[in-house]
């Protein structure tokens, strides 16, 4: 595995690169860095140059100049990584607040996503009357509870939100605990603040373009879990689907399935992305992605 920084003058970018193939650039959920799907990355890296990166705000990527983040943001440093990194288009994977940003990146740079897979975005916006203003009420309460009561509460509400269930996992996947490393704890929580400060409020706020949307809809596949038939996430991946003429994908597990069930998370992603790539026009089999810088 190699990492880098990728340093613009608004922000500096820690990433990570296993694997060889064509690029995939894998968008965590939640306050995920670069290595929250350390392994479906692990799963994937024989089949595609798997790229994670930590979000602005988040462990090792610093922000340089301080501002109100909105997912326009975080859909630009998608577009300018991939351009870093490579010379073609890449295939896209995001899930929860990373499926909007993909939703985001595909709507505004199009040019640089070969397919999303956008596995349960909180497009709150999309929801219709009752279900929207219920989502809208229940985010709004998170971010209250996060200023009156702190992270560990306001986080409650936010798993219960998505409907995660940590016990919907794979036999050798074990179930998430506090990290024993009191740094490792201290960026934990750190990463929890950043997510609960700006990047729940900016998935709040967030209006799609709907018609950018539909012009990038040949590129998007929305995607849920089958675990997830009654949450807020899987009726916003069925409103996008919706706008876009699609049926949703449906991947195993739940909200965080690419956490808790990589095996098999990985194994559908395989299914669903093209088996193919291109070079000046030439078509060839999976692998045959540019090397990245």
């Amino acid at each position: 595995m190699q990492n880098g920084r990728l340093q613009t003058d608004e922000v500096t970018l820690y990433y990570t690169i296993r694997g060889s193939g064509p690029m995939l650039l894998i968008l965590q959920g939640g306050a995920g860095n670069a290595d929250g799907a350390e392994d479906l990355a692990n799963q994937l890296a024989g089949d595609f140059t798997v790229v994670t990166y930590d979000r602005r705000g988040l462990s090792r990527s610093t922000p340089i100049q301080a501002q109100r983040y909105d997912i326009a943001a975080h859909g630009d440093d998608a577009a300018r990584l991939i351009t870093a990194l490579t010379d073609e288009p890449a295939f896209v994977f995001g899930s929860s607040i990373g499926g909007l940003i993909g939703l985001e990146l595909a709507a505004h740079h199009g040019t640089h996503v070969r397919t999303l897979i956008a596995h349960e975005p909180p497009v709150l916006r999309l929801l219709e009357g009752v279900e929207q203003e219920e989502a809208l009420r229940r985010h709004t309460e998170a971010l209250e509870t996060f200023q009156r009561d702190g992270i560990p509460a306001a986080m409650k509400l936010m798993v219960a939100l998505a409907g995660v269930d940590i016990n919907d996992r794979e036999p050798e996947v074990p179930a998430p605990t506090l990290a024993a490393d009191p740094k490792v704890a201290a960026q934990r929580f750190a990463d929890l603040k950043h997510f609960l400060t700006s990047d729940v409020p900016a998935v709040t706020r967030y209006q799609p373009d709907v018609a950018a949307l539909t012009a990038a809809g040949p590129k998007i596949i929305p995607a849920a879990g089958g675990s997830s038939l009654a949450t807020m996430p899987y009726r916003c991946a069925t409103a996008v689907a919706a706008i876009l003429g699609v049926r949703v994908a449906e991947f195993p597990g739940g909200h965080s399935a690419y956490i808790l069930r990589p095996r098999a998370f990985a194994a559908r992603l395989r299914e669903l992305l093209p088996q193919t790539c291109t070079h000046d026009g030439a078509v060839r089999k999976l692998g045959c992605g540019p090397s990245l810088t």
